[in-house]
């Protein structure tokens, strides 16, 4: 009985860790948006030009993954305000979005890769 339940105490926490936290899933992405001085806190955070709050950091060390993985990770929150912020940085931050580019797909391989996941979501990147 011992062995079954470390066994499934194992497994808990192998899936656990299959995805990314949710801790963070609460911040208002609208408000960050909305605001200048949020988002460049944001942006020089995933562009190394400044400090980051822990939602910051969060993001940054997986960013890498969700784009490799096409975000297999990420809660269906996660993955909705995803779309949120691109279109926000495609359509009204363009030159942001370009800075984010060349830092995080330097090759144009993501954008290839998730060129018709885009497009589905009318984003035009």
């Amino acid at each position: 009985m011992k062995v079954l339940a470390l066994f499934l105490i194992a497994v808990a926490c192998a899936l656990a860790e299959d995805k990314y936290t949710t801790k963070f899933d609460n911040v208002d992405l609208d408000s960050i948006l909305r605001s200048e001085r949020l988002l460049k806190n944001y942006v020089n955070c995933l562009l190394e030009k400044g400090s980051c709050t822990p939602d910051g950091k969060e993001l940054k060390e997986h960013l890498p993954d969700a784009l490799e993985t096409g975000c297999h990770k990420c809660s269906e929150k996660q993955r909705n305000g995803s779309e949120k912020v691109i279109r926000f940085l495609v359509n009204k931050k363009p030159e942001t979005w370009e800075q984010l580019k060349k830092k995080y797909d330097p090759t144009g391989e993501f954008s290839h890769k998730y060129e018709d996941e885009l497009e589905k979501h009318n984003i035009k990147a």
